[in-house]
């Protein structure tokens, strides 16, 4: 989120925000181990203290996503793929098509049939043209890698990985990725239109080619660092730190240089490493460094969108959003997600589970920054899209947060 930089540096408001930061930091470190049984989640507390924060400095720091869509695209950026590295790396299941069949039924059947019940909604309730509409559902269908922890799988190794875990946790690793596509199309629609040239080109580059590219060179980079690394390096030689920024920043640089999509390479890229001495220790020492840097990047984004929220980034809601946006969290995904499970060898409570819990977050903030900054969409509309997300995000985190502890254990 943005800020005007008059008021960030002035002398009072900088200090205030350091100390926001410092104490959401340190919330992060020390609040998991107090809330492990409350009703009450650690997003929900950065949350609240951003709001709080952004109420004490009384305007002379003001966050617009509008206007400053490049910083927000780029933080949201690296805390998602922060986040799909330290995903792939705690899966303890093989890759493989039956084994993941929970996930590859919530790719291809759950979130097309988001992205469809958001874009018609978008379109019916709320009067949005096509880009806009379809934009809406690419944006908010994607489950969040970085927000989902609490219905996520354990550490490597650990053992803590039931059917709904292991299926959240690897449907968010790879709908981060997948979304784009829609994301790109609704750019397609938005710059020139609906026409055969443009869709054929589309599905040739941004469905075939970067889909490709993202798996392929993940794979290859993942692979080769593993070998490097538990051939040679084993040990105390290597810092933990490095080769996990590293894989996870190697990973989406290269993909992204070959036109592909990097958060498909990152997440490819940390099941490959994983894959090559399934059982060392050292899977553990890289994952725990991968979920430190999420929790900050995760701590100083949650505190910034609280700041937002009290700063009026849901000024532009209006009522028919508020009814999309509950209808989503509470209707569309789950029965999205029960309809991706029909058939399924799961038991119709986990599928229930699998089917509530696909928390909205993060990863919600970054496609939207993109899309905005790639193309031109009215001012209104815009405005009217980040605060439905917003409001959606705000309601995910309060109502997953609150029950999903309980609920998976």
């Amino acid at each position: 989120m943005a800020m005007e930089l008059d008021g960030l540096l002035a002398s009072d408001s900088y200090v205030l925000v350091l100390f926001g930061v410092g104490v959401a930091l340190l919330g992060v470190a020390v609040l998991p181990h107090f809330l492990t049984r409350s009703v009450v989640a650690l997003p929900m507390v950065l949350v609240a203290c951003g709001a709080l924060l952004g109420w004490a400095l009384s305007g002379s720091v003001r966050i617009d996503p509008l206007r400053y869509g490049g910083p927000i695209e780029r933080m949201a950026e690296m805390a998602v793929i922060i986040s799909l590295m330290s995903a792939g790396l705690k899966l303890d299941r093989p890759l493989g098509l039956k084994r993941w069949s929970s996930a590859w039924r919530l790719l291809a059947i759950t979130m097309p049939l988001s992205i469809a019940a958001l874009a018609f909604g978008g379109a019916f309730l709320l009067g949005l043209p096509l880009a806009a509409a379809l934009l809406l559902g690419a944006v908010l269908a994607p489950t969040d890698p970085v927000l989902a922890s609490s219905v996520q799988v354990g550490p490597p190794n650990e053992g803590k990985e039931d059917e709904p875990r292991f299926a959240l946790t690897s449907e968010a690793g790879m709908n981060d990725g997948l979304a784009f596509p829609f994301v790109n199309l609704a750019l397609l629609i938005a710059a020139s239109g609906l026409h055969w040239e443009g869709l054929s080109q589309w599905f040739l580059l941004d469905v075939c080619w970067k889909i490709a590219a993202g798996i392929a060179i993940g794979a290859v980079v993942g692979h080769a660092v593993a070998w490097v690394v538990f051939r040679h390096f084993t040990g105390t030689v290597v810092t933990d730190g490095s080769v996990a920024f590293g894989l996870t920043l190697s990973a989406y640089g290269l993909t992204e240089l070959a036109h592909g999509y990097g958060f498909i390479a990152v997440f490819v890229a940390a099941l490959m490493f994983r894959r090559m001495e399934r059982y060392h220790e050292y899977h553990q020492r890289l994952h725990d460094f991968s979920e430190q840097l999420e929790g900050m990047l995760m701590a100083v984004i949650l505190l910034l969108f609280g700041m937002a929220l009290s700063g009026g980034l849901l000024s532009a809601l209006t009522w028919p959003a508020v009814l999309l946006g509950l209808l989503f969290v509470l209707l569309v995904r789950p029965l999205a997600g029960m309809a991706g499970l029909l058939g399924a060898q799961v038991p119709g409570r986990e599928k229930r589970i699998i089917a509530v819990y696909g928390i909205r977050g993060i990863g919600t903030f970054y496609y939207l920054a993109h899309a905005l900054n790639s193309a031109e969409f009215p001012v209104d509309e815009s405005r009217l899209i980040w605060a439905l997300c917003g409001f959606i995000v705000l309601v995910s985190i309060v109502l997953h947060g609150s029950t999903a502890s309980r609920v998976l254990r």
